[in-house]
């Protein structure tokens, strides 16, 4: 599977088929963590990367990959415990 599966997704803003991909936007505060974002190829678009109105990308149209992906870091976070108690 690529690490930033795309789909086709008609954009009412550019009036066209775009290419969209579910990516992380770094976060560079305290806790150095990244946060989900909806990316577009539409590099010439005002709010290409914003997810904001009146961009119709949300990190809905992303739900299962988002389940999956959490799903897969809790799976990685309890092999992580149990490794340190067999320590």
């Amino acid at each position: 599977m690529p690490k930033h599966f795309q789909k086709d997704f008609f954009c009412t803003v550019v009036s066209e088929d775009v290419k969209i991909a579910l990516k992380r936007k770094p976060s560079f505060g305290p806790e150095l963590k990244s946060e989900p974002f909806v990316h577009c190829n539409q590099l010439d678009c005002q709010h290409s990367d914003l997810n904001q109105s009146p961009c119709p990308l949300r990190l809905d149209l992303f739900s299962e990959e988002l389940e999956k992906r959490g799903k897969a870091v809790e799976r990685w976070k309890n092999s992580n415990l149990i490794s340190e108690d067999n320590s």
